[in-house]
């Protein structure tokens, strides 16, 4: 695997831990800026909103610049508003700030993923999106804490240039380890925008939205179902999130490896797996090894299908930066869609483990969206060559592995 790729896996890592660090200097900020708690979580929804619309425009504007370019451009452009983040004196100019921020993480990650499958070919995409995904692992497992712990000793500011001088290092590894390209002057925006203009890849952003959509129905609302129903007491729950954040990183590992050959019967396992823990999860939330049990595979089995999301998107539509950073909106999508789901049915009066019913829900429906390839693949392997000569080596390739 290039060490580039490992470099692209870095600036994943800044970038989520800049998304989820608000969540961990709540109170320091509301104090700051003399706004509620709520406020303060709208910063957070801001992020993922200008991930969700402005990532693509962002990445349309740098299509005829070579990758090494673009993301150069998107590393300046995040850390400037990382660091108005950090000298914001006021709620607008941080809003403004996290605006910024989630406009070039959308695009680094379609450009990210788009430089890591150039540089390995087809037949190692998966790997090396686990890696870079990767990065969105280890941030809620180590990013989060750390800029909690670095804000509690040495104030809020000092967290946010903390990612921004760790944004700015993946920038400086990147312009000196990155091979210079030349300026993809061919590339058409029509083109890349009419690729989008896909049924089949429409679908396929469909389940990942459902596969997201589901686990964070879940994870939104781990900590009052752990606390306040399967009993465990508030210093113990911070242990379980990172017993859950290890199990996403060993999971993205094991999802990588498989990605590429067996794509969709590694998404199908997943989902009936993710379908399994919720559904124990909301069913004996009360006993807690089986809650702690359900809330690891859940870690095992649900973001952790990123790198099969993301090699099933590049099948059916390109491995351009346009169709990646697409498929990062839908993925946000999913998140906020889910945890709205999840706060919706709490609101309704149906208990804490009603987001949890909710994502198994979901689940199922991300497993019925997988049932017309899965079908449609027995069929053109069971057919011979007529089959195979109507599809593309790659779609054949993934119907044999789903077989």
């Amino acid at each position: 695997m290039p060490l580039a790729v490992y470099v692209i896996g870095l600036g994943v890592f800044s970038m989520t831990t800049s998304e989820f660090m608000v969540s961990g200097l709540m109170p320091a900020l509301a104090e700051e800026f003399g706004v509620s708690i709520a406020a303060v979580g709208y910063l957070i929804t801001a992020y993922a909103a200008a991930m969700t619309l402005g990532g693509p425009v962002l990445t349309v504007g740098l299509l005829r610049t070579s990758r090494k370019t673009a993301l150069l451009t998107l590393i300046g452009v995040f850390f400037l508003g990382q660091a108005l983040g950090a000298l914001s004196s006021g709620y607008g100019m941080m809003m403004a700030a996290r605006v910024i921020t989630g406009v070039a993480s959308a695009a680094f990650f379609g450009v990210g993923l788009a430089t890591c499958a150039e540089m390995v070919g087809p037949r190692l995409r998966g790997r090396a999106v686990s890696v870079a995904i990767g990065g969105l692992m280890i941030g809620t497992v180590l990013g989060l804490p750390a800029a909690t712990l670095i804000s509690q000793h040495f104030g809020w500011r000092a967290s946010f240039w903390s990612v921004a001088v760790l944004v700015l290092l993946t920038g400086l590894v990147i312009l000196r380890l990155l091979a210079a390209s030349p300026s993809p002057e061919s590339v058409s925006v029509r083109a890349e925008v009419a690729a989008l203009v896909n049924v089949r890849l429409w679908a396929v952003y469909a389940t990942s939205m459902l596969i997201i959509g589901a686990t964070f129905a879940a994870f939104s609302y781990f900590v009052p179902i752990l606390t306040d129903v399967s009993g465990f007491a508030p210093e113990t729950v911070p242990l379980l999130l990172v017993a859950y954040g290890l199990a996403t990183v060993v999971g993205n590992a094991i999802v990588g490896r498989l990605a590429d050959d067996h794509t969709l019967p590694v998404l199908a396992v997943g989902l009936i797996a993710l379908t399994a823990a919720l559904v124990i999860f909301a069913a004996f939330a009360e006993v807690p090894v089986l809650a702690v049990a359900a809330l690891i595979l859940i870690g095992l089995v649900g973001v952790t299908m990123n790198p099969a999301m993301a090699a099933r998107v590049m099948r059916v539509g390109n491995d351009g930066a346009l169709v990646n950073t697409v498929h990062s909106s839908v993925i946000t999508t999913g998140v906020v869609i889910g945890s709205w789901g999840g706060g919706l049915v709490i609101s309704a009066g149906y208990g804490l483990t009603a987001p949890l019913w909710l994502g198994a829900g979901v689940a199922v429906l991300g497993l019925l969206s997988l049932l017309p390839e899965l079908v449609q693949c027995d069929a053109g392997t069971g057919s011979g060559s007529q089959s195979a000569s109507a599809s593309s080596g790659e779609e054949r390739a993934a119907c044999l592995d789903a077989s």
